[in-house]
């Protein structure tokens, strides 16, 4: 069944939406999404597990949620992130290319071991299934950085949505997408080059683009094909089931449609406290401060550093932090546990200076 639009001005033909998300920001960014379907009087359910550290599973305002019962715990998931974010900020650049290799590996098959248990159950589980074929949902929107959505609906027979930030190096964008990426122009996604590259890094963005595919294949690639087998009782690869439909200049096919500002909306009044501390800046302006919604917390020793150095400037800061409070924090400086930076941008962009890691910014 595919979803029905109605071409009426003033409304659509509800339909109903399953959704397979992933964690962290690709969480918030498939949200907004979720957020935008129920405005315009679509039916949403969203599909999750008893160890996220994202979706909050008692509050729901407008969707369904159904919860899978999984063996391991939300601090198991955020412990094997924390592993992978502490060894790319802080050990990687001590590192050899082979011990690169090998470390993210043993990372990487770790995120593959929680998303396999994940799926698992999901399948196990004939009467959840059963329930949802009767439900009769129209598509089914999924994040490949969680795999098994693609499975679930193949399964359920329906038409599915990928929204995928990136994957690195574009392995699966290439891979399982068929989109061109000519290394001599096109920079591997987390090299940070752009399209002029010299001799030597297009050199080294071949050799990226290789190691991440060996990567991809190792780890995710050939483990997903044995399961999504075993699921669909006959040969099927992840990337047959994810290719069927799936910035720098570089050639496209016809069936890539990109979507930006998603999350982006206008600007909300913000908490008095924080009005007040960024008024109060004068014509110094602010400073926001976030490494994003996956970065916790920093060694105390680097948390130092950085409150220091923020120390020395005339700005008012707002830094996004949960960790322990720095011994060298000055009153220019207050931590957050979360920041309302879509408000603050949309407000203040103009004696703004933003100062982040990869992640979903807004603003005018």
């Amino acid at each position: 069944p595919k979803m029905k639009w109605s071409e009426a001005p003033l409304g659509v033909t509800a339909g109903k939406i399953l959704v397979w998300p992933a964690e962290y920001s690709h969480w918030l960014n498939i949200k907004v999404i979720i957020d935008e379907l129920i405005i315009r009087g679509h039916s949403v359910t969203v599909i999750t597990h008893s160890a996220t550290p994202s979706v909050k599973t008692t509050e729901s305002p407008g969707y369904n949620v159904e919860v899978i019962q999984v063996p391991c715990t939300k601090q198991d998931i955020i412990d094997a992130l924390q592993k992978f974010m502490k060894y790319w900020m802080y050990d990687l650049p001590n590192d050899n290319m082979i011990q690169i290799f090998l470390k993210i590996k043993e990372i990487m098959d770790m995120f593959v071991e929680q998303n396999h248990i994940l799926c698992r159950k999901l399948f196990a589980n004939e009467g959840l299934l059963e329930k949802w074929r009767k439900e009769q949902f129209d598509v089914l929107l999924t994040d490949p950085m969680s795999t098994c959505g693609e499975l679930l609906a193949q399964k359920l027979n329906l038409p599915f949505i990928i929204s995928l930030r990136f994957s690195f190096g574009s392995s699966m964008e290439r891979l399982c997408g068929q989109l061109p990426t000519p290394p001599s122009y096109v920079p591997g996604v987390s090299l940070g080059y752009s399209d002029h590259m010299g001799f030597l890094q297009r050199v080294k963005n071949i050799l990226f683009q290789f190691s991440q595919d060996v990567l991809f294949t190792l780890v995710s690639v050939v483990k997903w094909d044995y399961l999504f087998t075993e699921v669909m009782g006959k040969p099927t690869t992840l990337c047959e089931t994810i290719g069927k439909d799936f910035e720098y200049p570089r050639p496209f096919l016809p069936n890539f449609k990109f979507v930006g500002g998603l999350h982006c909306k206008p600007a909300k009044p913000l908490p008095k406290e924080i009005e007040a501390f960024v008024q109060s800046s004068g014509d110094d302006g602010i400073v926001v401060f976030s490494l994003g919604s996956m970065v916790k917390n920093l060694t105390k020793e680097r948390a130092n550093t950085i409150a220091s150095a923020l120390g020395q400037i005339p700005q008012k800061v707002l830094w996004r932090y949960t960790g322990e409070k720095p011994d060298t924090l000055t009153p220019n400086t207050r931590l957050y546990e979360w920041i309302p930076q879509n408000d603050l941008l949309g407000k203040y962009v103009l004696s703004c200076v933003y100062i982040l890691q990869c992640v979903l910014v807004c603003g005018p």
